[in-house]
Formats: structure tokens, C-alpha cells, sequence
């Protein structure tokens, strides 16, 4: 009995925050921590029941009276490019594009820290330093993977590094934990590339989903994650699909 317990995960509920989507709400989360030799097993049944992973954090929305973040997955069996994601696919047919070990270098670091400044220069990361972003890649007791994007070189060399995602590997298919890129490459709309990436390496691996984390109607950071279609979307009675 005593080890039953020990190893059943322990939740708990952060207090009330600015919400970093909706303006003027406030956002409370629910979380538990992965570690040890049953955080694959667990991860993969949070993510699955709607929770993301920050480093050895499993944590979802738990916020009274709003239900906004939703979480989806893409149906990779059943996607189909429209013509705006099929020019995104061909303006970045050249890339180079190959999982490493979850290990962060100065590289990876000067683009994150380009992007966070672009991007998101207000938000919890804009502090990050070198060993925050050293943690938030390295600390994980699941499986995962850095996925580099690079500009094509000369046969034999590495080309100048521009994307970058952070992903699991899970039971049913691939989870995007993070992702970030140059953001003065506009042109390439290299957020929308890296879902285009992982959902064809989700059908490689024969799996059915690809994991967007959450999508907030009414919120512009998360409006793209609304044309990855079909997708299914995690509600009160479950996951429901959604085609258009």
C-alpha cells in the first residue's frame, strides 16, 4: 500500500495569475511532476486527458469560469495541405531538418533569445538566461527530441541554424513542447513549417497525432493552430473532431 501511494502522481493548483492570453482574466493551473521511471507512462496519459509538459511539470488550465484553452491534435492520417500550407512546404522544401539529443548549445540560445525578444519580449521567458534555457531542454525523464532547422549549405557543412522545436515522443504519437525561430524570416512562416515537419514524421512513425497544446479562440497567438485540419479537439465529453 505504502508504495502504491508513493508512486501515484500528487496534483496541485497554482493561485490565481494574469492570464498570458485573454486580457483582463485571470488563469490557475493544475499540475503534477514527472519523474522517475513511470513519467513516460504518466505523460502520456496526461497529454492525452489535455496536459502539457514543462520539464518535469505536467500542468493544464484549471481557471473558474473559462474554458478557453483547448487542446488539440492534428489527425495525421487523414491531413491534407491547402494551398497556403502546400507554398510553405515549398518555400522551405530545402531545409535541413534532424532530431538531436535534447542538449542545449549557445547556438540554439542566441536565436531563442532573437525570438523571446521579437516575440514575446513581455511574457514569463523574456528573463531566460542561458541555464533557464539549459533546464527548459535538458530537464525531461521522458523521451525527447531537439529538432534543428537549418538554412541548406554547401555538401558537408552545417548551415546557419533558424528553427527550433522541442518535442516528445509519446505512446500515440509526437507532443511539440516548444518551439521558436528567426523571426526576422518572415517570408518563411517557419512556425507553421515545423507542424508541417512533425505531422509528416508522425506518419512515418505510423501514429495518429500530433500534439499543438492549446488553442484559445479569441486569442491571436493561437489562431494558427486552427488550420492544421482535421483535428480533434478536447471538450467536456472528450476529444471531438473538426474538419472546417
Amino acid at each position: 500500500m505504502t508504495r502504491e501511494f508513493r508512486e501515484s502522481p500528487q496534483f496541485y493548483l497554482t493561485s490565481p495569475g494574469p492570464c498570458p492570453y485573454l486580457p483582463g482574466r485571470e488563469e490557475r493551473k493544475v499540475f503534477t511532476h514527472l519523474v522517475g521511471r513511470r513519467a513516460p507512462g504518466l505523460n502520456d496519459t496526461l497529454t492525452q486527458s489535455g496536459f502539457r509538459r514543462s520539464q518535469t511539470i505536467a500542468y493544464r488550465p484549471a481557471c473558474e469560469g473559462c474554458r478557453a484553452c483547448v487542446s488539440v491534435r492534428v489527425k495525421v492520417a487523414d491531413f491534407a495541405l491547402s494551398r497556403g500550407l502546400r507554398r510553405i512546404a515549398r518555400r522551405n522544401e530545402r531545409m535541413d531538418c534532424r532530431p538531436t539529443r535534447p542538449q542545449a548549445t549557445s547556438e540554439q540560445y542566441d536565436l531563442f533569445r532573437t525570438y523571446v525578444g521579437a516575440r514575446h519580449h513581455d511574457g514569463g521567458m523574456a528573463d531566460m538566461t542561458m541555464i533557464d534555457y539549459q533546464m527548459m531542454v535538458e530537464d525531461s525523464h521522458v523521451e525527447t527530441r531537439l529538432f534543428e532547422y537549418r538554412l541548406a549549405d554547401a555538401p558537408g557543412r552545417r548551415g546557419r541554424l533558424i528553427a527550433c522545436c522541442l518535442t516528445d515522443v509519446l505512446a500515440d504519437g509526437l507532443s511539440m513542447v516548444y518551439s521558436f525561430y528567426d523571426p526576422r524570416l518572415v517570408d518563411r512562416s517557419l512556425g507553421a513549417f515545423m507542424i508541417l515537419d512533425h505531422v509528416e514524421r508522425v506518419k512515418k512513425l505510423g501514429l495518429p497525432n500530433l500534439y499543438l497544446g492549446y488553442w484559445v479562440g479569441g486569442s491571436r497567438k493561437m489562431d494558427y493552430k486552427a488550420r492544421f485540419l482535421p483535428q480533434e479537439r478536447l471538450g467536456m465529453d472528450g476529444w471531438k473532431r473538426v474538419d472546417e
